[in-house]
């Protein structure tokens, strides 16, 4: 049937789940434009890295690595993203370090931001 088929090929760029239409804006915001800034997220750590000394090639696969890695850590784990970043937090260390510097540049409310920005322009298309 024609769902079988628009799932098929839509499956090639990620999970296909049907959802109450009034989410379908939402789910864009997040689904559709989620990938660019997943990639500005992967370029920026690179970035950091590449200022660390890294050469570019390994900084990118290595930022490309890591979101892919932890992307399937919350999936198959099933845990909170928070639980798990906890988990790799030690007291006092490195880690723990970054995160700060996250927040003080308020990474989650921009991330949070970004996601409404583009829900909104979806709602007044």
């Amino acid at each position: 049937d024609s769902w079988s088929e628009f799932d098929s090929i839509m499956k090639c760029a990620g999970i296909v789940d049907r959802i109450d239409e009034k989410l379908i804006d939402a789910g864009c915001a997040i689904s559709g434009c989620g990938p660019a800034f997943v990639y500005m997220f992967i370029e920026a750590l690179a970035d950091g890295a590449v200022s660390c000394g890294l050469p570019r090639d390994k900084a990118m696969l290595y930022a490309a690595e890591t979101v892919l890695g932890s992307a399937k850590a919350v999936i198959e784990s099933g845990k909170h993203p928070g639980k798990l970043k906890d988990e790799v937090c030690s007291p006092g260390g490195t880690t723990i370090a970054g995160v700060k510097a996250l927040e003080d540049g308020a990474f989650r409310s921009n991330a949070m931001n970004a996601v409404i920005a583009a829900y909104e322009k979806t709602k007044k298309m």
